[in-house]
């Protein structure tokens, strides 16, 4: 489970539990975390929690919503991120923080309203994922620290990257795989294919390309 510990002026001032898929927060009743303060937006900012994974965005909000120190739009949450929206500061923490997780490749499924921005292809639900055809393509890393490692790209969508640097998406619908950018530090910074950058809109994969994400590169196979 994860929770959000507010404080303003390092005092802490409540302690949240996040067990919903959604946790708004902003100043106007109605929000999951209110904090009625007049540098907070009515609607400021959304938590989404999907398995093992959090996602915040920034509703157009008018002072923004920072996370350790930086403005986001969108952001995948790591344990002890420190999240600033107008005085007051949240801190976001992983009860399981001490369980072992993967160093590069992470997987979750991301509900519409936070893909849809990046992914512009067919996205399968979660209710969609295929249970027959064929088997699940596969990623083979090729460098770095997890160099060897295959993941099987079961999932309807498998996110992939580090959220300080770039953070790219496969979306699965039927035998077919995209890749999409999701976020990054600028469009310099933009996903490859085969050393080609993609583009806003989601490339469809081959057999045997060649994906860069973050500075590592990866084989994608079809079975």
């Amino acid at each position: 489970m994860s929770r959000l510990v507010l404080s303003l002026n390092d005092a802490v001032l409540a302690d949240h539990n996040m067990k919903s898929e959604r946790f708004s927060i902003g100043r106007l009743p109605g929000n999951d975390l209110r904090i009625e303060h007049p540098a907070i937006s009515g609607h400021h900012a959304l938590i989404v929690n999907i398995l093992d994974d959090s996602f915040i965005e920034d509703l157009n909000s008018t002072n923004g919503t920072y996370v350790n120190g930086t403005v986001i739009k969108r952001h995948a949450l790591q344990h002890g991120d420190l999240i600033t929206l107008g005085f007051h500061q949240l801190r976001f923490i992983r009860d399981d923080a001490d369980e072992e997780r993967a160093p590069y490749v992470d997987t979750t499924v991301l509900p519409p309203d936070i893909a849809a921005a990046a992914v512009r292809a067919p996205l399968a639900t979660p209710t969609e994922r295929p249970t027959t055809g064929p088997a699940p393509a596969q990623l083979r890393i090729l460098d770095g620290p997890s160099a060897g490692r295959t993941l099987i790209l079961s999932k309807s969508l498998t996110t992939l990257g580090r959220p300080d640097l770039q953070v790219a998406a496969i979306t699965r619908t039927q035998n077919r795989y995209y890749l999409s950018h999701i976020e990054s530090t600028g469009k310099d910074q933009w996903p490859l294919v085969n050393d080609a950058r993609i583009g806003p809109d989601a490339t469809e994969l081959e057999d045997q390309d060649i994906i860069t994400v973050a500075g590592v590169k990866m084989s994608f196979y079809l079975d």
